[in-house]
C-alpha cells in the first residue's frame, strides 16, 4: 500500500486550517459570552428582613436587589458571616438556626436548627469551620463549614445558684461576643459567668483557655482589626475588659474603668453593639452605655482622652473604611437620626434623619458609599460619604442588618 505525501499534507493542511477556524470560533463564543451567565460575588452582599424570615441578595455596584429567599426562622437579631471564596453566606439566627445560602444561585444550601437560642457566630481563620455562640442552652458550637456536621460543642459554665431547667439539666451562662482569631482561635465572653475563654482549633483537639473575673456581665465584644485585642463591654460595672492575645498569659486588663463614674445612670434603651467599634490609626471611638456620649480612646494608652456630646444613646459607632469618620446610629426613641464626625477634630460633620428606627449600616469595601436600613420606613438607603447626600433608596420588608462579602477577609467580622 503506497502512500501520497503530497495528498496527506493536503489534508493534513486542510484539518489544521479547520482545527484553527473552530478554535477561533470556539474562542470568539467565549468571549461573546453572554455577561448575564456569569457572575462574581465580590460586589454582593445579604440584607436581613427580619420581620418575615427573608433575607435579600443585593449588589452595591448597581445598588440593587438581585434575589430574596425566605425559610430562614427567627432572624431577630441576626448576623452573618461570608465564605473565604465569599459565595456562601452563613446566616445565625435567634431561633437557633444556622443556614448557609449560596449566593450564585440564590438558594438555601443547608440549614440546621443547633439550639434554641443564639447570638451570632464566627468562621474561622482558614473558612472551614463556623461556630455559633448560644443563650440556650448556654456554649459555642462548631460546625464543618461544607457540611454543616458537628465538630465540637463548648458547654459554658454551669450557674450552681440557679434552679435547674424543667428537663433537669443544669442551667449554663449565655454566650456573648464571640469572634474569630488569628492562630485558628475562636474567643468568646460567658455573661452570667463572667469570663473569656479562647478555643485554640489550631491542634488535633480543641485546647480551652479560661480567664475568670474578667468583670461583671460581659455583655458584647470586638477584637481588633489585626486581631490583638479581644475587647468586651461590662454591662455590670464602668469599664471593659481587654485581653491581649498576643500575651494572653499576661491576663485581662481592665480598661476605661472610671468613664460615667459619678455621672446619672439613665435607662438604657439598647445595648451598644461592640462589633461596630471604630479603630482609627490613633484612637478607638466607643459607644458608650446609657449615655449620649461616645468616648474616644488612645490607642497606645488605652486611657479616655475625649468624649463626644452626641444626639441619644449610641449604638453602633462605625468609622469609614478611609477612617477620616465616624457615623452614629442611636437607640429607641432617638433612633431617626445618624451623626457624622470628623475623626481628627471630633467635630460633627453632618445630621441626617433617614427615617424611623434606623437599624444598621454598611460600608461598601473602599468607603464611597454607606447603606442604612431604616426598618419603619421598609427602606434601604444610600448615601455618598464624601457628600453625606441620598444616592438611592430600596425597598425592604423591615430590613435590620445589611453585610456585603468584603467581611469575608477581615478579622473579626
Amino acid at each position: 500500500m503506497s502512500i501520497n505525501i503530497k495528498s496527506v499534507k493536503k489534508h493534513l493542511a486542510f484539518a489544521l486550517v479547520l482545527t484553527s477556524a473552530l478554535a477561533l470560533q470556539a474562542c470568539s463564543q467565549n468571549t461573546m459570552m453572554p455577561s448575564h451567565s456569569l457572575r462574581a460575588t465580590g460586589d454582593l452582599g445579604v440584607l436581613i428582613e427580619r420581620a418575615t424570615g427573608q433575607v435579600k441578595i443585593v449588589n452595591h455596584t448597581s445598588n440593587t436587589a438581585i434575589s430574596e429567599i425566605d425559610g430562614l426562622g427567627d432572624l431577630s437579631h441576626a448576623s452573618i458571616v461570608f465564605s473565604r471564596d465569599e459565595r456562601f453566606a452563613y446566616v445565625f439566627g435567634r431561633d437557633g438556626g444556622l443556614t448557609k445560602i449560596d449566593l450564585l444561585t440564590s438558594r438555601i444550601d443547608k440549614r440546621i436548627l443547633q439550639s434554641g437560642n443564639s447570638i451570632g457566630g464566627a468562621i474561622s481563620q482558614d473558612g472551614k469551620l463556623v461556630a455559633v455562640s448560644n443563650y440556650t442552652p448556654g456554649g459555642v458550637k462548631i460546625f464543618n463549614s461544607e457540611t454543616l456536621e458537628l465538630v465540637a460543642e463548648i458547654p459554658a459554665t454551669v450557674l450552681t445558684t440557679k434552679p435547674k431547667n424543667k428537663d433537669g439539666s443544669p442551667v449554663r451562662s449565655k454566650v456573648v461576643g464571640l469572634v474569630d482569631a488569628p492562630g485558628h482561635k475562636f474567643v468568646f465572653s460567658l455573661f452570667d459567668s463572667h469570663e473569656i475563654w479562647i478555643a485554640d482549633m489550631s491542634g488535633p483537639e480543641l485546647k480551652l483557655t479560661k480567664h475568670q473575673d474578667i468583670g461583671l456581665f460581659p455583655y458584647d465584644a470586638l477584637i481588633s482589626p489585626d486581631g490583638r485585642y479581644y475587647i468586651a463591654g461590662l454591662f455590670g460595672e464602668d469599664g471593659m475588659a481587654m485581653l491581649d492575645l498576643w500575651h494572653p498569659e499576661k491576663g485581662v486588663r481592665r480598661i476605661l474603668k472610671d468613664y460615667g463614674k459619678g455621672g446619672k445612670k439613665l435607662p438604657v434603651y439598647k445595648m451598644p453593639h461592640l462589633e461596630g467599634w471604630a479603630m482609627t490609626q490613633d484612637f478607638a471611638f466607643v459607644p458608650a452605655v446609657g449615655q449620649h456620649k461616645v468616648l474616644v480612646v488612645n490607642l497606645k494608652t488605652w486611657q479616655q482622652v475625649a468624649e463626644i456630646d452626641v444626639h441619644g444613646q449610641p449604638i453602633f459607632v462605625m468609622a469609614q473604611p478611609d477612617n477620616r469618620q465616624i457615623w452614629v446610629n442611636f437607640a429607641y426613641p432617638l433612633n431617626d437620626t445618624i451623626e457624622v464626625y470628623n475623626t481628627e477634630t471630633f467635630e460633627q460633620v453632618k445630621s441626617l434623619t433617614p427615617g424611623p428606627a434606623v437599624l444598621h449600616m454598611e460600608f461598601t469595601p473602599r468607603g464611597e458609599n454607606v447603606w442604612m436600613s431604616v426598618r419603619d420606613n421598609n427602606e434601604v438607603q444610600v448615601y455618598d460619604t464624601r457628600t453625606q447626600q441620598l444616592l438611592s433608596t430600596m425597598k425592604a420588608k423591615s430590613p435590620s442588618g445589611i453585610f456585603f462579602t468584603s467581611r469575608a477577609h477581615q478579622i473579626g467580622l
